[in-house]
């Protein structure tokens, strides 16, 4: 029986995307479209990385990938820390004349969920802002623990109905209100935060850009619908 080599994804590829179709997420999962979004916002070397959750487990399934750039695939609650040490690193190389091409424009970036962000991921973001970090963080806020079954998250909204925050007879959903990590981040000294959405993609291409730009750590929370659990 012939067995079938693993081809590398830029071997085969043709389209222009860095980030490639035929991955997991859910028809109409706007996950797609912020972060194809981002990569599309610059032509710069992009060095990524990925909380645990549904961009993840949805677009790299072993042995194939939708990233088309270099990748990170770390836990669900450090995507900053992983971004933020290869950042590092490569300040480091470029000082110690180690890099390949030392002109070539790189920019950090790192996604995760509300769940990866708001809560079980705060303080790792919150140590990497406050470092300074030049990179730029993109919480992808669905409003719960969408990947595990529809949790309550501290972003969701009050009043919601989640699996674990039902409204009925005994309680009307979700008590607490929604985190504001807009206003926490920008407390942080951020240079540049932002609340965009895809429903307006091209006000959010251009804030894309503008956190690209900007040096240091800038914070967007992009509103993504979740298709199964709204």
């Amino acid at each position: 029986m012939a067995i079938r080599s693993i081809k590398n994804l830029k071997e085969f590829s043709t389209a222009n995307e860095r980030f490639e179709g035929a991955h997991l997420l859910c028809p109409g999962c706007a996950h797609s479209m912020i972060v194809r979004e981002l990569m599309n916002a610059t032509d710069d070397n992009l060095v990524i990385s990925s909380a645990t959750g549904c961009l993840e487990v949805c677009t790299a399934v072993y042995p194939y990938t939708s990233w088309d750039t270099s990748w990170i695939h770390i836990g669900f609650e450090n995507s900053a820390t992983a971004v933020a040490g290869a950042e590092a690193m490569y300040k480091a190389r470029k000082r110690k004349g180690t890099l390949k091409d030392p002109d070539a424009p790189v920019k950090f970036v790192a996604f995760g969920g509300d769940g990866a962000t708001y809560d079980i991921g705060f303080q790792w973001l919150s140590g990497a802002v406050e470092r300074g970090h030049d990179f730029t963080y993109i919480c992808l806020d669905n409003e719960n623990y969408a990947n595990t079954g529809g949790q309550r998250s501290s972003a969701t909204p009050i009043g919601a109905h989640t699996s674990t925050a039902q409204a009925g007879r005994v309680s009307y959903g979700k008590k607490q209100k929604k985190k504001d990590m807009v206003a926490i981040m920008a407390a942080h000294g951020a240079p540049y935060v932002a609340q965009l959405a895809p429903n307006k993609w091209k006000i959010m291409a251009k804030g894309f850009q503008k956190a690209l730009e900007t040096e240091g750590p800038c914070f967007i929370n992009t509103v993504s619908a979740c298709t199964t659990e709204w």
